[in-house]
């Protein structure tokens, strides 16, 4: 047999090893899913678990939701291609859950019931706040949506051997119509548990990548920094600030417009509030935050290992298949190297191993996203605006079973064409949206006796409506080229109205939203709010009532 035959025939156990570990994945959470429905009755078993997870349980899903495919995906391959520029994600995601831990976390688990804007109904006129917070909560979801199935249609490609485009927009078919089955069957319950079993396979993975990756330097990381630095062809330049935000002061504003929305974000993003529903008492919900953080923390540490360790040892084509993915596939790539190359049983192994974890982090986190949107349209838009709250749980769980269908297809056909877009940079914008029309609500609402409901609609209209609106004027959606090669690198490229210079909305949306939230409130002269601004107060710091 000649050797070109020798090596097909090996490529192709290994791609056989390779789909089973994938299919091996999907039929894990498949089962988790339908054993998790079994238990699913009520709303409170639908929308929050029936609030029956401990601290640990809890803390291992919210580190499940949180570290997504921008985590392991994104932030990796920012960090191969940007340096210590692109380092600065892993640093604003982690500072991010700070802010969220100290300003919102405990007070919303506390004064809410199954979504955000129960939080802000208590005090406020039920429909129009409820349905602004909706809004705002399916928006901010879809565009968090939008990178896990970009990052779900690169990973399954390179795990299948696809290169035809078309076939990659199955993918993102597939992983939709896969999230809606979660969501619908398994709800809250199977949610949770998909993302606890995914915070384990995910941690276990990077630690056993990063182990390996230090182990090919004895363990000293100014090796594997200078590596790095020499293969990346941009020298100490590679290492130093400046390189992907230094250019220009455009980039510069830029860099801080981004690292706004990434600090404040989180505490904005509703997938992530709504995780704290899912424990019975106050303190479970503190002991949840505590495993959280100290999952997400070692993480984020490990992401610069991986981003770094990509830059130092995937080289040649693979390297450019990481371009090419606009740093998407680091991760998996980086894996097969440490594990013996392309070609080689440990390579295929490891590469396997790694992007069916990373398959898993997208299937946990698009669920939760989708099961967060599909409960914001039944509870708030459904349940108490166009029932006015005269509507059975039985209806209400159904209804939300049918918006799970409408928020997966439009994510489908939003997520074909941004395949070439960094997922961790998809996030950031979802974080931009979040910070800009949740976060001043939501804070005004806990902390300012003034505040009413037309400074808390303005809020969510005023933020969500300027962050939008900037993202569609920015290099994001067209205008934006490589200035080496002339590519273009934005949604559309046959056209130009970038006329907002910024990639990242944060820096003049953030503090729109907080100002339209200042203005609406001091321009109306409703102050029935104010009544329950004591007992709101109360009930946040206590969790009294909270489930009533």
């Amino acid at each position: 047999m000649r050797a070109a035959d020798v090596l097909l025939a090996a490529e192709q156990g290994h791609q056989g090893l390779t789909t089973g570990l994938f299919l091996l994945v999907v039929l894990l959470t498949v089962g988790i899913t339908f054993w998790a429905s079994r238990n699913t009755k009520t709303a409170a078993d639908y929308y929050a678990g029936g609030r029956a997870f401990s601290g640990p349980q809890n803390g291992f899903a919210i580190a499940g939701d949180y570290m997504s495919a921008a985590s392991f995906l994104g932030i990796s391959g920012a960090i191969a291609l940007s340096g210590y520029d692109g380092f600065l994600y892993s640093i604003g995601f982690l500072v991010a859950w700070l802010v969220a831990l100290l300003l919102i976390a405990e007070l919303l688990r506390n004064s809410g019931r199954f979504t955000m804007a129960d939080q802000l109904a208590y005090r406020m006129k039920q429909r129009p706040v409820r349905m602004a917070a909706s809004i705002s909560t399916v928006v901010v979801s879809i565009f968090y949506l939008l990178a896990q199935m970009v990052g779900a249609g690169a990973l399954v490609a390179l795990l299948l051997g696809v290169d035809s485009a078309a076939l990659k927009n199955w993918v993102v078919v597939g992983v939709g119509v896969m999230m809606i089955f979660y969501v619908t069957v398994g709800g809250m319950k199977g949610t949770t548990w998909v993302q606890i079993v995914k915070a384990v396979l995910l941690m276990g993975g990077t630690i056993l990548i990063t182990f390996l990756v230090l182990a090919e330097f004895g363990f000293n990381i100014s090796d594997l920094l200078g590596q790095a630095a020499a293969n990346s062809g941009k020298g100490q330049a590679f290492l130093e600030p400046g390189l992907k935000y230094g250019a220009s002061l455009t980039s510069k504003v830029d860099f801080v417009s981004l690292s706004l929305a990434l600090v404040l974000g989180t505490a904005g993003l509703p997938h992530i509030l709504i995780r704290f529903y899912t424990v019975p008492t106050a303190k479970q919900a503190r002991q949840s935050v505590l495993w959280a953080i100290t999952l997400i923390g070692a993480f984020y540490l490990m992401t610069l290992v991986l981003g770094f360790g990509a830059a130092a040892l995937v080289t040649g084509d693979k390297k450019d298949q990481i371009v090419e993915s606009g740093g998407n596939l680091a991760s998996p790539l980086l894996a097969e190297a440490v594990g013996g190359g392309a070609g080689s049983a440990g390579g295929a192994i490891l590469l396997a191993v790694i992007s069916a974890v990373a398959f898993a982090t997208i299937l946990a986190v698009v669920a939760g996203l989708t099961l967060t949107s599909a409960s914001s349209v039944a509870h708030d838009l459904y349940a108490n605006v166009w029932k006015r709250g005269k509507v059975t749980e039985k209806q209400e769980v159904k209804v939300a079973k049918i918006a799970a269908f409408g928020i997966g297809g439009i994510a489908i056909l939003l997520a074909i064409p941004a395949q070439k877009l960094n997922i961790a940079f998809l996030v950031a914008l979802a974080f931009a949206v979040a910070a800009s029309a949740n976060l001043p609500a939501l804070l005004f609402n806990l902390f300012w006796k003034r505040f009413n409901t037309r400074g808390a609609t303005w809020s969510i209209y005023g933020g969500l409506i300027s962050a939008v609106t900037l993202v569609i004027f920015s290099p994001v959606v067209s205008g934006k080229v490589d200035p080496v090669t002339g590519a273009g690198l934005s949604l559309f490229n046959s056209v130009d109205f970038s006329y907002f210079p910024l990639e990242n909305p944060g820096i003049v949306s953030i503090p729109l939203g907080f100002f339209f939230g200042w203005l609406g409130a001091v321009t109306s002269k409703d102050r029935s709010s104010e009544d329950r601004f004591t007992e709101l107060e109360v009930r946040s710091l206590t969790g009294a009532g909270a489930e009533k």
